[in-house]
């Protein structure tokens, strides 16, 4: 029996799936394992925990393992996979291939068919493929530039909303997401929450992802306009890229993913409706898509292919 991993290596979770040629043995999760976002130290202790918590629950050792495949932000830039891999290769056995995170994806969703996966984690992209094999991507081009409507880009979105509103109406009274953004990030003033915002390194807005949505779930304008934003922006990115591959008239499946789906209904709904609106041929899949399915799959395919 050959045994297969597949690993989702997030900016802020890692998720790893074990199996043999047909069925999932076992799964685990961790931490984020990003090089670029958390760095090789804590990308390793991440990677380790989630494939041995995945291998203890399948009942094999990370020795058994025949072939590796790990989708992460970055992967096809030899300067992330060759650290990816290294690092793996200090405790999983087999071969060790490193792809995109919108690759994983895709498989998960479509396989070797066309279509356009939308990815909003702690980063964001849209990607696609046609019938003919032609691929395209837009976004993704990192938190500073890029990554519209992402965990990130969301958090940031927050705090930038509540300082504008503190500018145009001049009071001193913190709204309650203000207030909850504050009490993350362990501070008790607004001065304190610019200086942490405009710290180096940078903060981890991503984190604040879940106080912005239990704000919007309760209520709050500015919580629920950004939410909104974010569902438009990420309909954009999924816009252009039906455009560039499928034009108006062929159907195109549209399928997303990542923390931000699960985790916000508003987003979703926002999403789900502009692209409607703007690509009428898109027939949108239902539910959020697991990469780490497409990782397994894509290292038990590309065994095969050896």
């Amino acid at each position: 029996m050959s045994i297969f991993l597949g690993i989702d290596g997030g900016g802020t979770k890692t998720a790893c799936a074990i199996g043999d040629e047909k069925s999932v043995l076992g799964a685990g999760t961790s931490g984020g394992s990003n090089v670029v976002r958390v760095g090789e130290s804590r990308a390793k202790e991440s990677l380790d925990a989630a494939v041995r918590q995945a291998c203890a629950a399948a009942n094999v050792s990370p020795e058994q393992i025949e072939r590796t495949c790990v989708g992460i932000a970055g992967g096809a830039r030899p300067e992330i996979s060759s650290v990816v891999r290294r690092l793996l290769s200090e405790f999983v056995s087999g071969d060790i291939e490193v792809v995109g995170d919108m690759l994983i994806a895709m498989e998960a969703a479509f396989g070797s068919g066309p279509g356009v996966i939308v990815i909003a984690g702690t980063g964001s992209i849209a990607y696609g493929r046609n019938s003919k094999g032609k691929t395209a991507r837009a976004g993704g081009w990192g938190f500073a530039i890029s990554d519209e409507g992402s965990g990130h880009w969301i958090g940031r979105a927050a705090v930038a909303a509540n300082m504008r509103a503190y500018d145009e109406e001049g009071t001193e009274t913190a709204g309650a997401l203000l207030e909850n953004i504050m009490k993350s990030w362990n501070v008790t003033t607004r001065d304190q929450l610019v200086l942490a915002a405009n710290a180096t390194p940078h903060p981890d807005f991503a984190a604040l992802l879940p106080v912005v949505i239990s704000a919007a779930d309760a209520g709050d304008a500015t919580a629920r306009a950004v939410l909104t934003q974010a569902g438009i922006e990420l309909a954009t990115l999924a816009g252009i890229v039906v455009a560039r591959l499928f034009g108006s008239a062929e159907a195109v499946p549209v399928g997303v993913s990542g923390g931000v789906f699960c985790n916000s209904a508003l987003v979703r709904q926002v999403f789900d409706t502009s692209v409607r609106n703007a690509s009428p041929q898109a027939s949108l899949v239902t539910g959020v898509i697991d990469p780490v399915n497409g990782a397994l799959a894509l290292a038990r395919k590309h065994a095969t292919m050896r």
